[in-house]
C-alpha cells in the first residue's frame, strides 16, 4: 500500500476503526475536456493531425459522497480536500460494469506517453480512436452513458459540447421614425441568449447561408452549430434557421454588434413570415402584423367613390388605383403608380388630389415634378378633369415672380431641370404631397435634382412611371430611396445583396424576395390586362438593304472601327473599352440612317440614302390614305433631314425636339387634324404626350432600349385611341434590333456587318 500511495500514511489498525466510513454506491462521473498539447505521439491514428494542437479526452471518476476516486486507484483510504482521511468501501463490481459501458461507446484508455500537454497530463484519460468519431459519440454515445448511470460534466473549453435549443423567442420594439428593433433569442438550459450575433457569426463562417442557391441545398434536418463568445456550442436544426437567412439575409452581413436587428416598419410583410406561433414565442407583434395584413391586401383595396368634381368617368381599374393611392395616404406610406403608358396615371393622380381637396386635407399645396415636355399636358388635363384645382406652373424666366404664390395654390408644377436652380425657393415651403412624374428621370440618386427632391418636406410621396425599371435595379433603388429612405439599405448594400445576385448571378430566390418586399408599394397594371377595349397594335419591321457607295461606306467604317475596338480592348481591357465600342456602334447606326450624319468628308459625298428613300416612298401614300403619323428618331439632325424632304414633297408636318420652346402648339395642331405628320425627338417626346389622333407610329432608328421605344409608341396606343395602331420599325440588315451591350459573362463582342461578323475576344 505504501508503494502505491507513499504520501498517504496508513492508519494503525485500531485507528482505522475510528475513521469515518463511506458505505454507499458510487456515482459515476464523466468529465469531458479539451487539452492543449505541444506534440503528441501517434495513438491509434488519431493524434497525427493534432501535432501540436488540441486533444479531446474523457476523465471518469467514481464519486463516493465527498470523495472522488479514479478507476485505476485501488486505495481503500483517501484524504478529502479538507484533510480528513476516510475509508471507502468500494463497490468493485459496480465500477467494473460501469467501465465496461465506456468501452461499448468506443472510449479507450490513452497511455500516458501519448499526451504531451502543458503541465502534467491527466491520469486515467480516455479517448476515441479518431477525432471524426466525436459527433456520433456526442449524439449517440452520451445518451447511452447517461442511461447506464453516468453523470456527464463538460468543461467550458470542450470542443464538442453542443446544447440544444429549448425554445425560440422574438420580440419587436419600436425604436424611432418607423423603425423597429427585432430581438430574436433562444432558450438554452433555461437561459435566453440573443440569436442575431450567433447567426451573424455562423454566416461569416459558413458561406452557404448567404448564397440562396447553396442555402437551398442545406437539408432541414442537418444540425447546425452556433458558437457563443464563450465558446459554448448550441445545436439547432437547419430548418429553423433557413427562413431567417432567406428572409433577413441583407441584415446579417456587416452585423457589428448588439443583440437586435433593425428593420423598417415597411418590412412588416417579411416579419409576418417569421411570426409563426408554432415556431416562435413572438411578442410585440400585434401592430406590425396588422400593418403586414394591410400591406398584403393593398392590391385588393375596396371600392372608393370618385370625387364629385372630377370631369372624367374613371374606369374600374382607375378607381382601384385611386383607392390604392388613398390607402397609401391613410397608412402614411409612399408608393409607385407604375401602370403601363396610356392607362391614365395622370388622371388617377388628379382624382387623388381632387379627393384630398374635397375632403379638406389639401391644406398645403401638392408639388409635382415632371419633364419639361409634360408641363402643358398636366395643365390641360387638370383644366379638363379637375377644374376646381388651382394650378401654378413654375416654368420659364417669369417663374421667379410666382414663387410667392406657392402657398395659395392647390398644385404646383415644376420640372426636373429647374429643381436644383429653384431648390432654395421650393424647400422654403411644406407640401401635402410630392409627386415625381416619369420618376425614372431621377434614376441617378447622386444628381443635383435627386438630392433636392429628398430635401423637400412633404406628408406623402408618390412616383408615377410607366417603366419603374428601364435598365437595371439601381433605378428602382433610386426611386425607393426617395419614397422610403433606408428601406432597401444604402446603394452599396443594395448592389451587394440584390443587384449583383439578381442581375449577374440569376438568383431567382433573391429576385422573388425583393419582389415580395416592394410589392405593397408598387401598383402596376399592364395594358393587355385592364384596357382590353383598346384597338389592336400591329408591329411591322421593314428591313432596308444598303447598296452602292452607302454600303461601301458602311464596310469602310466597320473595318476601321473593328480595328480600333480590337486595339482598345487589347490595351485597356474589355471593361474600360465600352465607350469606344458604343461609339463604333453609333457610327454604324448613323451610316445606316443617312451617310450625312457621319462627320467625314467621304460620307458627305455618298448619294445613296436607303432608309430615307424608303421613308419618302411610304409617307405620301400613307398621307393619301388618311393616316396620321408619328415619326420618331433619336437623332435631331436626322429629323432635320426628314424635314427638308417633307418640304420638298409638299407634306405638312409639325416637329418637337429639345429645342422646341412652344410645345403645346404642335401637339394641339396634330390632335386637331391640321397636319398629318408629327416629327418627334425620342428623348423630347417619348413620354407624357397624349397623341391619340395618330394611328401610325414610325421608328426611323429603333432605340437600344425597347422600353424607351415602347413608351414612344404609347403616345398613340393609349386610352382614348379608337383606331388600330400600326407601328413600323425600320431596320437595316447591318444593325439588328438586339442590344450590343454585353452581359456579365460575355467576353466577346461583334460589330455588325453584311459579311460574317468579326468577333473581338478579350
Amino acid at each position: 500500500m505504501t508503494e502505491l500511495a507513499p504520501e498517504l500514511q496508513i492508519p494503525a489498525e485500531d485507528a482505522s476503526d475510528r475513521l469515518r466510513r463511506i458505505d454507499t454506491s458510487p456515482v459515476p462521473v464523466l468529465r469531458l475536456q479539451t487539452l492543449n498539447t505541444h506534440g503528441n505521439r501517434n495513438w491509434r491514428g488519431y493524434v497525427a493531425s493534432f501535432n501540436p494542437g488540441t486533444f479531446d479526452v474523457v476523465l471518469p471518476v467514481f464519486r463516493y459522497q465527498d470523495a472522488e476516486i479514479k478507476p485505476d486507484d485501488i486505495r481503500e483510504f483517501t484524504a478529502l480536500p479538507d484533510g480528513e482521511t476516510v475509508r471507502i468501501l468500494r463497490r468493485s463490481e459496480q465500477e467494473r460494469v460501469l467501465m465496461n459501458s465506456l468501452a461499448e461507446t468506443g472510449l479507450q484508455k490513452i497511455p500516458g506517453y501519448a499526451l504531451h500537454t502543458f503541465g502534467s497530463p491527466p491520469d486515467s484519460a480516455y479517448g476515441l480512436a479518431n477525432e471524426s468519431f466525436w459527433p456520433a459519440f456526442m449524439q449517440e454515445g452520451i445518451p447511452l452513458l447517461r442511461n447506464a448511470g453516468w453523470q456527464i460534466e463538460f468543461e467550458d473549453d470542450f470542443r464538442h459540447h453542443a446544447l440544444h435549443v429549448e425554445a425560440w423567442d422574438a420580440e419587436l420594439f419600436e425604436s424611432d421614425n418607423g423603425w423597429f428593433d427585432l430581438d430574436m433569442g433562444i432558450i438554452v438550459e433555461g437561459q435566453r441568449l440573443p440569436l442575431a450575433p450567433l447567426l451573424a457569426s455562423l454566416f461569416r463562417r459558413d458561406a452557404r447561408w448567404l448564397d440562396s442557391a447553396l442555402l437551398n441545398r442545406i437539408a432541414d434536418d442537418e444540425m447546425i452549430e452556433l458558437m457563443t463568445p464563450a465558446s459554448l456550442r448550441i445545436r439547432a436544426p437547419a430548418g429553423r434557421l433557413k427562413p431567417l437567412a432567406a428572409t433577413l439575409i441583407d441584415l446579417f452581413d456587416g452585423f457589428s454588434g448588439g443583440d437586435t436587428l433593425r428593420l423598417s416598419r415597411f418590412d412588416a410583410p417579411r416579419l409576418a413570415e417569421l411570426s409563426d406561433t408554432s415556431r416562435w414565442q413572438f411578442r410585440g407583434q400585434r401592430d406590425v402584423l396588422a400593418l403586414a395584413d394591410q400591406l398584403s391586401a393593398a392590391q385588393g383595396i375596396a371600392h372608393i367613390d370618385s370625387p364629385a368634381g372630377l370631369g372624367l368617368e374613371l374606369r374600374s381599374y382607375q378607381k382601384e388605383g385611386l383607392a390604392w393611392l388613398q390607402f397609401l395616404r391613410q397608412q402614411k406610406l409612399s408608393g409607385i403608380l407604375a401602370d403601363d403608358m396610356g392607362l391614365g396615371k395622370t388622371a388617377q393622380a388628379l382624382a387623388h388630389l381632387l379627393l384630398e381637396k374635397e375632403a379638406g386635407r389639401l391644406d398645403r399645396p401638392a408639388l409635382i415634378v415632371l419633364p419639361t415636355s409634360l408641363i402643358f399636358n398636366w395643365k390641360n388635363e387638370a383644366v379638363r378633369f379637375a377644374p376646381s384645382l388651382s394650378i401654378l406652373s413654375l416654368h420659364g424666366a417669369e417663374r421667379k415672380a410666382r414663387f410667392v404664390d406657392i402657398p395659395v395654390h392647390d398644385v404646383v408644377l415644376t420640372t426636373y431641370p429647374l429643381l436644383w436652380r429653384d431648390a432654395h425657393e421650393l424647400t422654403l415651403h411644406r407640401y401635402h404631397l410630392l409627386i415625381l412624374d416619369e420618376a425614372q428621370t431621377v434614376k441617378n440618386a447622386r444628381s443635383q435634382g435627386a438630392e433636392v427632391v429628398r430635401k423637400i418636406e412633404a406628408r406623402h410621396r408618390l412616383c408615377l412611371t410607366g417603366t419603374p425599371l428601364e435598365n437595371h435595379l439601381g433605378e428602382l433603388w433610386s426611386q425607393f430611396d426617395f419614397l422610403l429612405p433606408g428601406f432597401l439599405g444604402d446603394s452599396n448594400t443594395f448592389v451587394k445583396y440584390w443587384r449583383t445576385p439578381i442581375e449577374k448571378q440569376g438568383d431567382a430566390q433573391r429576385r422573388n424576395l425583393l419582389a415580395r418586399r416592394i410589392r405593397p408599394f408598387i401598383l402596376r397594371r399592364k395594358k393587355e390586362e385592364v384596357a382590353r377595349e383598346l384597338p389592336p397594335k400591329t408591329i411591322i419591321v421593314r428591313k432596308v438593304e444598303l447598296a452602292g457607295s452607302q454600303r461601301d461606306l458602311y464596310e469602310t467604317i466597320r473595318a476601321a472601327m473593328d480595328a480600333m475596338v480590337r486595339e482598345e480592348v487589347a490595351s485597356k481591357g474589355f471593361g474600360r473599352s465600352q465607350i469606344v465600342i458604343l461609339d463604333a456602334l453609333l457610327k454604324l447606326r448613323q451610316v445606316c440612317c443617312d451617310p450625312r450624319l457621319v462627320k467625314a468628308a467621304s460620307a458627305q459625298r455618298v448619294t445613296e440614302r436607303a432608309k430615307l428613300d424608303l421613308l419618302m416612298t411610304m409617307l405620301p401614300e400613307q398621307v393619301d390614305e388618311g393616316r396620321r403619323i408619328l415619326l420618331f428618331s433619336q437623332f435631331t439632325s436626322m429629323l432635320s433631314l426628314i424635314e427638308n424632304e417633307l418640304k420638298q414633297a409638299g407634306l405638312d408636318y409639325v416637329i418637337l425636339t429639345g429645342e422646341t420652346s412652344d410645345r403645346e402648339t404642335p401637339v394641339r395642331r396634330f390632335q386637331a387634324g391640321e397636319v398629318p405628320i408629327f416629327l418627334i425627338s425620342l428623348k423630347a417626346g417619348g413620354v407624357g404626350l397624349n397623341l391619340t389622333a395618330a394611328d401610325t407610329v414610325i421608328h426611323f432608328d429603333p432605340w437600344w432600349n425597347p422600353a424607351v421605344e415602347n413608351q414612344a409608341t404609347d403616345r398613340a396606343h393609349r386610352l382614348g385611341q379608337d383606331k388600330p395602331v400600326f407601328v413600323l420599325n425600320s431596320s437595316s440588315p447591318a444593325v439588328s434590333r438586339k442590344r450590343f451591350l454585353p452581359c456579365r459573362n460575355a467576353r466577346r463582342i461583334s460589330l455588325p456587318g453584311f459579311c460574317p461578323r468579326i468577333a473581338v475576344s478579350t
